[in-house]
């Protein structure tokens, strides 16, 4: 009887010396700060529509609303470079997500929250913690190659994401299986949100998506980064998944000369230009209107179209995007004629002050003609720019960084009217033509491009 006591007593020894070497084990030492304190809503406010957000049993509960947008319980601080854990439970009829580096401003589609999210997708799509651009670019980094992330979602039971957004790379996890991993430096800062999408009149209103244990890290993260065992989606010279299923075309491979030559050449220029690590760069000169390398055109012509440039400008720099160009205009010195995007620091060029029209050579403005919104976003010198330019049926816009800056009717009485009055009146027909050369200007100063994409737009 001695001996059996012994061996019981013996046993739960060891048994607790397991256990207790386990929870050691177990225990996690990093060192997370909650966003959510399990009892109020105290560092969160809302944007967008009238979803309601409320705290039950220690965790955020979202319900939808019928005739309300998209609705954002965001948080007051904005982050850079972070980990992100949380887990969430999603009613099955239910679109969600998590808004991270998110922002709203007044100047932006009315202040919509826009930023990428990490999906979520209870559909049978099953793009959870799949990567999306919310009122901005669509799909990023669906989960279309990875049916094993998509797999990992657990229905009608609390789901767990890690997210890491460090630089320009953004990673997640769903329930520990790997999910997205994008390479994109679109934005580098802002919000934190928890999303709940709106409904339609077939959905039930009061559906609910569920958030607890919301913790971050902000210090030490390469301590504590996750290995990724995916292979990177990189958005830098190449179309984004939406872009590719609606028409877009890049116009530079982010490498060669392929598709462009210079304006006054049958090839690429040899000198004047610089291609290194995906940006194309038009070298310093010294100011001089196109006597370097000159300006460069594509060797395609087009119509009615869609162009986007990422452009990033150097203090007291002057360039532009031109478009409907014709080279055989202008064979004298400067630069080939054409409709012009300008680009230019604003504050340090005098051409900004110039022009036959009162701030018509101003950043964003139609060159000389028209000047761009007094309002319009502007990224600082060394940051990057997004020139967005749409011309369809001889309506044209100019937008910059998202926001429309200025409208016009190309071939209209007012338009020719401004024509008139500008410095293009002795090219007869200025801007008027059904198709021209895509061009990026050398004025001399150093200025440099990526991502140069175009949708040609077609009638049916």
């Amino acid at each position: 009887m001695a001996k059996l006591k012994c061996n019981i007593l013996l046993g739960t020894l060891l048994m607790g010396l397991i256990f207790v070497g386990c929870s050691e084990k177990e225990k996690d030492t990093t060192p997370w700060v909650y966003l959510f304190d399990g009892e109020t809503l105290k560092g969160w406010h809302q944007k967008g529509g009238n979803a309601t957000y409320e705290v039950r049993d220690g965790a955020i509960v979202g319900k939808t609303v019928y005739d309300t947008p998209n609705s954002f319980l965001t948080t007051d601080s904005l982050y850079t470079d972070f980990i992100l854990e949380l887990e969430y439970l999603v009613d099955p009829s239910m679109n969600s997500g998590i808004q991270i580096r998110s922002n709203s401003y007044p100047y932006y589609m009315n202040g919509a929250v826009h930023g990428y999210q990490v999906e979520i997708d209870p559909s049978e799509r099953a793009w959870s913690a799949g990567i999306y651009d919310e009122s901005r670019r669509g799909w990023l980094n669906p989960l279309v190659d990875n049916p094993t992330a998509g797999a990992a979602f657990k229905q009608n039971d609390w789901n767990h994401y890690r997210i890491e957004a460090i630089g320009d790379t953004l990673k997640t996890w769903i329930n520990g299986v790997p999910a997205a991993y994008l390479i994109d430096d679109k934005t580098a800062k802002g919000f934190i949100a928890l999303q709940v999408h709106g409904i339609s009149k077939e959905q039930k209103e009061g559906t609910e998506v569920i958030w607890k244990n919301v913790r971050i890290l902000t210090e030490d993260l390469s301590t504590y980064t996750k290995k990724m065992e995916l292979e990177p989606i990189s958005t830098k010279n190449q179309l984004t998944y939406q872009e590719g299923r609606s028409g877009w075309q890049m116009l530079w491979d982010g490498e060669t000369t392929k598709g462009w030559r210079g304006a006054r050449l049958d090839d690429f220029p040899e000198q004047g230009w610089q291609m290194e690590d995906g940006v194309l760069t038009v070298l310093s000169s010294g100011g001089a209107e196109s006597a370097a390398g000159g300006d460069i055109v594509t060797t395609e012509l087009y119509g009615d179209f869609e162009l986007k440039v990422d452009f990033k400008i150097s203090e007291g720099a002057n360039s532009g995007i031109k478009y409907y160009v014709n080279t055989d205009l202008n064979k004298g010195p400067g630069s080939s004629i054409g409709l012009e995007y300008q680009i230019l620091d604003d504050k340090r060029h005098p051409d900004a002050k110039l022009g036959n029209h009162e701030g018509s050579r101003t950043l964003a403005s139609l060159y000389d003609l028209i000047q761009a919104d007094l309002d319009k976003p502007v990224n600082t010198i060394g940051e990057w720019n997004t020139a967005h330019i749409i011309s369809k049926n001889n309506h044209v816009e100019h937008r910059l960084n998202g926001v429309k800056v200025l409208e016009y009717e190309r071939k209209s009485d007012a338009y020719r009217k401004l024509v008139s009055e500008s410095k293009y009146l002795k090219w007869p027909d200025f801007g008027e033509a059904d198709a021209g050369h895509i061009l990026l200007q050398d004025h001399g100063d150093l200025v440099s491009f990526k991502n140069i994409k175009i949708k040609p737009i077609i009638e049916d």
